[in-house]
């Protein structure tokens, strides 16, 4: 095993002793998945709860009902997400495309290899790395592991990447020093999010942390440049 990879499974112990299982990403199906991830950008995921609330009692928590709603009425139903007006759009854009593509089955949709079905999602406006890679891991099951600010703020305090490693770099550095396995991709990206939320914040609570008896790894090792 690399020290790359120590580290890394070090840290997913301590973090995994401390919270447990999240069981996230929370959803009753895989559409509404995807749904929150569009919705959860730049807002926090109690909005987007109240926001995906508003259309499943509306009854158009449903690919082909949603497309064909007015947009200023989907706008309307998600409001509580913030910047709703944007998020209309986006959501409408990925709607266009899941219909066209797979007329909106998500069986169809599985059926294809998560690189195939990551630069289609890029592809389309309005879905970024992140939101592509999210609905890859939490809705389709697929082996991608998901970056965020949390990861890059985290990881650099402790050594394993410098502050310039893009979305690209990290998520190379942690799927090439972890096993492929989507259960571990899921739980470890969302203890991640925790950890940031709780204790890595801009200004750090180090001695509460569950990572703070992670030694701090040297940067010309483990940079997300790396080989190591």
């Amino acid at each position: 095993m690399s020290k790359t990879s120590q580290v890394l499974k070090s840290a997913f112990d301590l973090l995994f002793d401390r919270y447990g299982p999240r069981h996230w990403w929370p959803g009753d199906t895989p559409f509404e998945v995807m749904v929150g991830a569009i919705l959860t950008q730049n807002t926090n995921w109690k909005n987007v709860e109240r926001a995906i609330a508003d259309l499943k009692k509306s009854g158009f928590l449903d690919p082909h009902k949603m497309f064909a709603l007015p947009p200023d009425t989907l706008a309307s139903l998600i409001r509580p997400a913030g910047y709703f007006r944007v998020k209309t759009k986006r959501l409408r854009n990925f709607l266009e495309y899941f219909i066209k593509t797979y007329d909106g089955e998500i069986s169809s949709m599985m059926e294809h290899s998560p690189q195939d079905l990551r630069e289609e999602l890029l592809s389309v406006s309005g879905i970024g790395p992140e939101t592509a890679d999210s609905i890859l891991l939490y809705a389709l099951g697929k082996p991608v592991f998901v970056i965020d600010a949390y990861t890059k703020r985290i990881f650099s305090r402790h050594g394993v990447c410098d502050e310039y490693a893009t979305y690209d770099d990290l998520q190379t550095l942690f799927m090439d020093s972890l096993p492929e396995d989507v259960t571990l991709y899921n739980e470890y990206h969302a203890l991640i999010v925790e950890t940031g939320k709780d204790f890595c914040r801009k200004n750090p609570e180090c001695d509460k942390c569950p990572l703070k008896d992670l030694p701090d790894a040297p940067p010309s090792i483990f940079s997300a440049s790396s080989n190591a």
